[in-house]
């Protein structure tokens, strides 16, 4: 069993205590702790709102002037499920304002917007959002747009690549126009999340939180042995989660407030991210044939597998790569510089068609252009052609 299969397994022992072997008791405590990290990876704050709201003062932002349709348009996300069926024909009919903060408000209260945690009452007839947070699913759930676009059924672990961050916490009042400038730098689907540590601004492109059972590197630079330090880490340093981080690597060390509101969730929080697989290709979406031949490029002359290998396509439980490995660097400020390793991983490529752009920077529009970028950078003479029957076989896996 690998090191994050032990970590998960022992805690099921901690939260279902010291009972026996039984099949059927480990099978129920592995469920309960899965369900309980979905909850968490969908609705849990870990109290942040203390940044997002006493901070940031975000509730007031939402609360007079997000509406629906501008919501939907910095790349948030609404959970089709979570609303009524009158809702949904109001939607549909016209009759649900889109363009008025109130239907905002009143979305909030059904805990339809993906990632965003708010506390609303009524007062005098009239909602009123009094807290604001946000969860783990804001960056990492998207949805299938089965209702329209923007509003669908959850697809927890895709990456957001619609979402705009920096868009969004520069609407917050609190910031002055250098620090506005900075967020709203970013773009779609990045996010940097050493910016408020060391100052610099380097953004990177949202990951996907599927496929990582058994990737003990679960980050681009692989800080941590298991998923739990970057969940710690993005808890506490970046959404402003009530709790501690410390790595002596950095040197970093943050507490936040006095009670701990991270440390036990970590472990199912982990869990049902480490139950999340990656998408299957779709039907139709790669040629067979050109994937057939791009197999072979991958395992010889494109020398993919030399560090794609195995069943998980990385080698990353195994070791990190110096900067002079990536495709992306060298770069100004370089990401890599600023993490705790000083090194990246092997991303894994289980799902790797429905994450563009790619490299941690996001220079690669395509996987034609990973391709291309890999053949000019490493000198590897493959032709046009097989460049595209490469990127057909990535498309399949």
């Amino acid at each position: 069993m690998t090191r994050t299969g032990w970590a998960v397994m022992g805690a099921f022992a901690l939260l279902g205590g010291c009972g026996g072997n039984d099949d059927d008791d480990t099978a129920a405590r592995d469920e309960r702790l899965v369900a309980e990290g979905k909850r968490i990876f969908r609705f849990e704050t870990f109290g942040d709102e203390a940044k997002w709201t006493d901070t940031l003062r975000m509730h007031e932002v939402v609360a007079t002037a997000v509406d629906p349709t501008t919501a939907l348009s910095v790349g948030l996300k609404v959970d089709a499920d979570a609303l009524p069926q009158s809702v949904k024909d109001g939607i549909a009919g016209g009759t649900v304002d889109l363009k008025s903060p109130a239907t905002t408000l009143a979305l909030l209260k059904l805990d339809a917007v993906i990632g965003l945690k708010g506390s609303v009452e009524t007062e005098n007839g009239v909602d009123k959002l009094r807290r604001l947070g946000i969860t783990c699913a804001l960056c990492h759930s998207t949805v299938d747009n089965s209702f329209a676009p923007g509003i669908g059924k959850r697809l927890d672990g895709w990456p957001n690549r619609d979402l705009n961050a920096g868009a969004i916490i520069a609407l917050s009042p609190a910031l002055s126009a250098a620090q506005k400038a900075v967020f709203n730098s970013w773009g779609r689907g990045k996010y940097d999340p050493r910016h408020n540590i060391d100052g610099l601004n380097k953004p990177v492109v949202i990951p996907p939180a599927y496929g990582l059972a058994g990737v003990h590197k679960s980050t681009f630079t692989g800080d941590g042995n298991d998923l739990a330090y970057w969940n710690r880490y993005v808890a506490v340093t970046q959404m402003g989660g009530l709790g501690s981080f410390a790595d002596t690597r950095l040197p970093l060390s943050v507490t936040n407030g006095t009670v701990d509101l991270v440390s036990d969730k970590l472990p199912a929080l982990q869990a049902y991210q480490l139950s999340i697989a990656a998408p299957a290709a779709p039907a139709g979406s790669f040629d067979t044939a050109a994937a057939l031949r791009g197999k072979l490029v991958f395992e010889g002359k494109g020398q993919c597998v030399s560090c794609h290998t195995g069943a998980l396509f990385t080698d990353a439980s195994a070791r990190l790569h110096t900067l002079g490995d990536s495709m992306a660097e060298p770069e100004t400020p370089s990401y890599a510089a600023r993490s705790a390793s000083k090194m990246y991983r092997t991303s894994p490529l289980k799902g790797v068609w429905q994450h563009a752009p790619y490299f941690h920077d996001g220079s690669a529009a395509t996987l034609e252009d990973v391709g291309a970028d890999y053949n000019s950078k490493r000198a590897l003479g493959l032709t046009a052609q097989e460049i595209a029957d490469l990127a057909q076989y990535l498309k399949s896996l």
